[in-house]
């Protein structure tokens, strides 16, 4: 039986954005899904701007941009007349530190589209139709700490095994099951909506709006689907029986909900597929790890649609255990680091089940009144910019937290900024820099000089850790190291709160996880702290025996 690193069950946005940041690492992985074919869904209506962050990273925003479209403005109807316009995006902006200060519109199975070829160019292609029934996990003889694996039964076809598994296999998550993780919650069977993919007649509303209908006996909205002539996204409330009762989503449903709240007759509605049932489910498993199996995305937690948390809640947790996984497949991090996944992503999911509740609390209320609709539930807490990990254990050191200093703290995500690259004056980007599988080691001001060679000495070459002097603008860059970039307009060091290091001597060094998050922010002089960070994630690099030494003589 052929052993694989890593088997991702499930390929929706979660597991895919995974298998791409695992695929690049070099590590062996399958990703199955149960549905014979990729599911399309009409759910998830687009990346938010960490979501985007992360897309870029791996290599996929600007297909993904090009095949979206940017938020759209909602006209509010109420008795089918417009009564109200507003676009909670007009004041969002690119900004220095975030290059994207708005989500994108774009239908989910175009992005699993564009991330399934983006796997597809490591190699690795996603496996239809395989259901996995049972889970077992064992230990190889003699093969000490790192000899485990899972046994994986499939409903049909060969057993398999792998070094660990990861459930992103959504809300009836069988891995979940199977492992006998409870999904503690609620399912509030009363607040109903009815969703599709439909068509309506070319010309009949104005596809540069999100139209919404608001009645005091319902509503439905329509959403232009980007990359389409006449495709809309169909969010409705139920129709019901006598006794009050929903009933299932049908093309005709449809139809008569559209006749009745807007000013379209029924015969609009060309088509209707994808038709599907929307319960306000809030739920989480008490835990994401159970030996060396993992639970990502729905699998782990489920919360209200309002702010469009969902997709990019799990995007978000795959970027967060990626890369863990992949110090532990290499060697170089030991099991204990994918403690951390749990330990940062469950508090994460505990508030956004309350985020999420609250913005469709406010949202139900909203609508209530005419002129009120779903801009009610988009707030900057949705953009996930904000969301750290300030209480982890991987938020070692640096600044203390009542220190009243500008820039970010550990565990926070570590902001962006334009910048030039030292050797070529070719403008690039702080994200650029940290782009791709590696941890980076950034220097601010002369005195950061000493770590950073010390880190390029022990990490250099293949160990996944690069370094990056950012030099001031008026600094002197003779001699500048490969990879150096300028922070001609001064935006890195007004971000990370290091303004006169480069004045002083003194000097900054800035860890950045693979993940984009600060682990260690501290004095260019504290290289302890530096050192025993690097050696948690990535080992005691190559010159283990004399980095000591070194230390003391660059000190």
């Amino acid at each position: 039986m052929g052993m694989t690193d890593v088997l991702i069950v499930g390929a929706g946005p979660t597991g895919l954005v995974l298998a791409c940041d695992l695929a690049r690492r070099g590590a062996a992985v399958r990703i199955v899904d149960r549905s014979p074919a990729p599911p399309r869904t009409s759910r998830a209506k687009g990346p938010n701007p960490r979501s985007l962050e992360i897309l870029d990273d791996l290599g996929v925003a600007e297909e993904v941009l090009a095949a979206g479209s940017a938020p759209l403005p909602m006209l509010k109807y109420r008795d089918r007349r417009p009564v109200a316009e507003a676009d909670p995006w007009a004041d969002s902006a690119p900004s220095p530190d975030a290059r994207y200060g708005r989500g994108w519109l774009i239908a989910q199975w175009r992005l699993e589209g564009i991330l399934r070829d983006r796997l597809a160019g490591y190699g690795v292609r996603v496996e239809p139709g395989r259901e996995v029934v049972g889970l077992a996990q064992g230990q190889d003889e003699g093969e000490g700490d790192d000899g485990g694996h899972v046994d994986v039964t499939y409903a049909d076809g060969p057993a398999g095994r792998a070094r660990y598994v990861v459930g992103c296999d959504g809300a009836h998550s069988s891995v979940r099951k199977l492992l006998g993780i409870t999904f503690e919650g609620t399912t509030a069977e009363d607040q109903v909506m009815v969703c599709g993919d439909v068509d309506l007649a070319e010309g009949v509303l104005d596809r540069t709006r999100w139209h919404q209908w608001f009645d005091e006996d319902g509503a439905v909205m329509l959403c232009p689907i980007p990359g389409t002539r006449t495709g809309w996204w169909f969010q409705a409330g139920p129709e019901r029986d006598g006794r009050g009762r929903p009933l299932a989503p049908t093309a005709d449903g449809f139809r008569r909900l559209l006749a009745h709240h807007t000013a379209l007759p029924g015969r609009d509605l060309t088509r209707a597929e994808l038709l599907s049932t929307y319960r306000v489910n809030v739920r989480m498993a008490d835990r994401f790890r159970a030996g060396r199996v993992l639970l990502a995305g729905d699998a782990a937690h489920v919360h209200a649609i309002a702010g469009g948390l969902g997709m990019n809640t799990g995007i978000q947790d795959a970027f967060n255990l990626g890369w863990k996984l992949g110090l532990v497949l290499a060697g170089h991090a030991d099991a204990e680091l994918l403690d951390t996944y749990e330990e940062e992503r469950l508090p994460v999911a505990a508030r956004t089940l309350d985020l999420t509740s609250e913005r469709l609390r406010a949202t139900l209320e909203a609508i209530r009144r005419p002129g009120g609709g779903l801009d009610a539930a988009i707030t900057p807490d949705t953009t996930g910019l904000g969301v750290g990990y300030r209480w982890s254990s991987l938020a070692a050191g640096g600044r203390a937290p009542g220190a009243e200093q500008p820039g970010p703290r550990a565990g926070d995500r570590a902001p962006d900024a334009p910048c030039a690259d030292a050797a070529t004056g070719e403008r690039t980007r702080l994200h650029r820099v940290f782009a791709g599988p590696r941890t980076t080691v950034l220097g601010f001001g002369r005195g950061s000089a000493a770590v950073l060679r010390e880190t390029a000495d022990a990490y250099g070459g293949d160990a996944g850790v690069r370094v990056c002097r950012v030099y001031a603008a008026h600094e002197d860059r003779a001699g500048a190291e490969p990879g150096a970039v300028v922070d001609d307009a001064g935006h890195a060091s007004a971000a990370y709160g290091t303004g006169a290091s480069g004045d002083t001597g003194a000097g900054t060094v800035v860890v950045v996880r693979p993940d984009h998050h600060v682990g260690v922010l501290a004095p260019a002089d504290d290289t302890r702290s530096v050192r025993e960070y690097l050696r948690r994630l990535h080992g005691t690099g190559r010159s283990a025996e004399r980095s000591p030494g070194m230390v003391d003589a660059v000190r």
